[in-house]
């Protein structure tokens, strides 16, 4: 007779092919934060399809589903997805290419969709062979603030029941397929936006005496941030500054009045993220009065650092050693990336692991956020059957 993990992983042979289309619709029809009105129909009418009590229009465009094994009462665990997507200009020549121009699942929250919903049908089916209640979470906006791990949270995702563990996946193309990765403990960075206005006088460039040139101004700027990070943060913190959007709307021989700046400021310390950024607004605002300008300095802070907890995490990189075995678990570093998921692990316990979706032999290397994204699909099989691993080896068995 078939033991549990063995039909697990047949049955995510079984439901490959139907998650890889479940994949390529939601790819082929991607939406931005916030308005992914049609993914979330599509989302409810596979869920209706299972058989799977869930609700809709949590926090708009959210859903939460419900699989109740034996005993439902006993333990509750939440799994989540996301399934926003991006504003790129998809340059994949695939069958499933975006259909909706300048839109893209380039972060690979179709996979993450996908392999959620295929884990639920797995978990369906075997659900008299589990004691408690898996939350199924899936979450729109995780692409732009406030996130929507945060808007679903303050509607009550988790609560009622409320799960005592928690577990979201991502892809990662610097994985190959068929390997998954962990890390316990801080693992991503806060992630705060900062917008610059630097105001001066402008004029004819070639009578810059006469002027306060911002675009100079802008520059000392940015080197002074860059020595708050160098100089002030303690070693054994990391930090990240960086400043991706530069305006000034003058020419080669016009100076102009104004200059904005956007950039984003990543830490994994609290107390460090405050102090950086009193220092951030008082050195820019001290830098342009001392060139004669003015500085409007804004910081919008944004997710906090993700922890993972120790405990769950090394459990879950347990599960998935004995699903995958031990060649294909890895650990991995801290990243300076950021993820909503991190208010989700404030509030319960949570492991955020990594699946590997690359196969050079097949040209699957771009990076996440680039116009050629792509997965190996056979990621998929690991990526329901995993989550679905996962969850019945934390709920107890029958």
């Amino acid at each position: 007779m078939m033991n549990l993990e063995q039909r697990i992983k047949t049955l995510a042979d079984e439901y490959h092919p139907d998650v890889v289309r479940i994949r390529r619709h939601i790819h082929a029809h991607p939406e931005l934060s916030f308005q992914e009105f049609k993914t979330a129909k599509f989302i409810a009418d596979e869920l209706r399809a299972m058989n799977i009590e869930h609700t809709e229009g949590v926090a708009d465009t959210g859903l939460v589903g419900i699989i109740k094994g034996k005993n439902p009462e006993r333990r509750t665990i939440a799994l989540r997805s996301d399934h926003d997507a991006l504003p790129i200009v998809e340059q994949n020549e695939v069958p499933y290419k975006s259909q909706n121009e300048g839109i893209m699942h380039a972060c690979g929250h179709d996979v993450h969709t996908a392999s959620l919903l295929g884990a639920a049908r797995i978990l369906n089916e075997v659900r008299d062979n589990f004691q408690g209640t898996i939350k199924l979470i899936f979450q729109p906006g995780e692409e732009r603030d406030p996130g929507g791990a945060s808007l679903m949270i303050k509607a009550g995702v988790l609560d009622n029941p409320r799960p005592g563990k928690i577990y979201g996946q991502h892809v990662f193309p610097d994985l190959p397929v068929g390997k998954v990765g962990f890390r316990p403990g801080q693992y991503m960075a806060s992630t705060d936006e900062i917008y610059v206005t630097i105001k001066g006088k402008g004029g004819h460039a070639a009578l810059a005496y006469k002027l306060v040139d911002p675009i100079l101004i802008s520059s000392h700027i940015i080197i002074a941030l860059q020595q708050i990070v160098s100089r002030n943060a303690r070693p054994d913190i990391p930090s990240v500054l960086s400043f991706g959007k530069i305006t000034g709307k003058g020419s080669f021989n016009i100076i102009p009045d104004t200059v904005t700046m956007e950039g984003t400021f990543r830490t994994l310390n609290e107390e460090w993220r405050e102090k950086a950024h009193r220092l951030m607004k008082k050195v820019a605002e001290g830098v342009a009065a001392s060139m004669s300008g003015s500085c409007d300095f804004e910081i919008r802070k944004g997710y906090p650092f993700l922890v993972n907890d120790p405990e769950v995490t090394q459990q879950a990189k347990n599960h998935a050693i004995k699903y995958l075995g031990e060649d294909n678990v890895v650990d991995l570093p801290v990243r300076m990336t950021g993820e909503d998921f991190a208010y989700y692990s404030q509030q319960v316990p949570g492991c955020f692991y990594r699946l590997g979706i690359a196969n050079e032999n097949k040209g699957i290397d771009a990076g996440l956020h680039t116009s050629r994204f792509n997965i190996d699909e056979d990621a998929l099989k690991i990526g329901m059957g995993l989550m679905a691993w996962i969850a019945c080896s934390e709920l107890p068995l029958d």
